[in-house]
């Protein structure tokens, strides 16, 4: 497998567990949310309320641990991000690329 593959596999990666992270972060505040409505009702019983908390609070552990997961491996392909960065600074003038944005505008015109 090639280097680009593996970093696009590596980002691939990142993405989904972000996509999840975003997912189960809104799962827990709906739950915390039911939990907070169970409480105001008159009828429910304290038990009720307290096993509607400790489901949220294990998705809370679960989404921690997926925050711990996204700190630890997105620091490898920031690195790569800012790698890239200064070799496409080091290697391309910015006298080009103003030329052929002007030029990209001249021809909207």
């Amino acid at each position: 497998m090639n280097h680009r593959k593996l970093v696009q596999e590596y980002y691939g990666d990142i993405n989904n567990l972000a996509e999840l992270l975003a997912k189960l972060v809104n799962s827990y505040r709906l739950l915390i949310g039911g939990a907070g409505e169970l409480n105001t009702i008159a009828l429910s019983k304290k038990n009720d309320v307290k096993h509607a908390l400790k489901r949220a609070n294990e998705l809370g552990e679960v989404i921690d641990e997926i925050i711990e997961v996204l700190e630890k491996t997105s620091y490898g392909y920031m690195d790569y991000c800012e790698m890239k960065s200064q070799l496409i600074e080091g290697k391309i003038q910015s006298k080009y690329i103003e030329t052929e944005i002007d030029e990209e505008l001249k021809f909207k015109d």
